[in-house]
């Protein structure tokens, strides 16, 4: 962890701190979506992170994108926001966070899919069908679902 968040772990150790957010589900031309098992909990997820002092959100969700999974979005489509108790959560270190996560979905990027920054250990293209949502991260699950019922299975 670095930046904001980092600083604010400084301040209030495992406390319960806000968190904002930013995500992006990733779609191939199959329509399939791009999620990464999770290095802390080994669930599955999609590219996010914290947003950072000024940083505008859709370029922390391109920033995140590229840190995790090596992709470069080149266009963005509000999704959804995320967040309420279904959000909150305890990671595995203790930290917790009540998540505020606005999420888009990209259909149009650039690069190799590959693991960056040790957060994700392995990335894969889900079908709608495949997607189990006991083997995704918690605090995501809500956004998954209502994808999974957008997109239709």
């Amino acid at each position: 962890m670095t930046g904001y968040m980092a600083e604010m772990r400084k301040l209030v150790g495992h406390r319960t701190i806000i968190q904002c957010a930013a995500s992006i589900i990733c779609i191939d031309e199959k329509g399939r979506a791009l999620l990464g098992k999770r290095a802390d909990n080994h669930k599955w997820g999609y590219s996010g992170g914290s947003v950072e002092i000024d940083e505008r959100v859709e370029d922390c969700a391109k920033r995140e994108l590229f840190e995790e999974m090596g992709l470069i979005a080149d266009e963005l489509t509000f999704f959804c926001v995320n967040s309420g108790p279904e959000a909150h959560y305890i990671y595995p270190n203790g930290d917790e966070v009540s998540n505020f996560e606005i999420v888009y979905l990209c259909k149009k990027w650039h690069g190799e899919a590959k693991t960056a920054d040790g957060e994700m250990e392995e990335l894969r293209f889900f079908t709608r069908e495949e997607i189990n949502l006991d083997e995704i991260s918690p605090p995501i699950r809500p956004v998954m679902k209502k994808f999974i019922e957008q997109y239709g299975m």
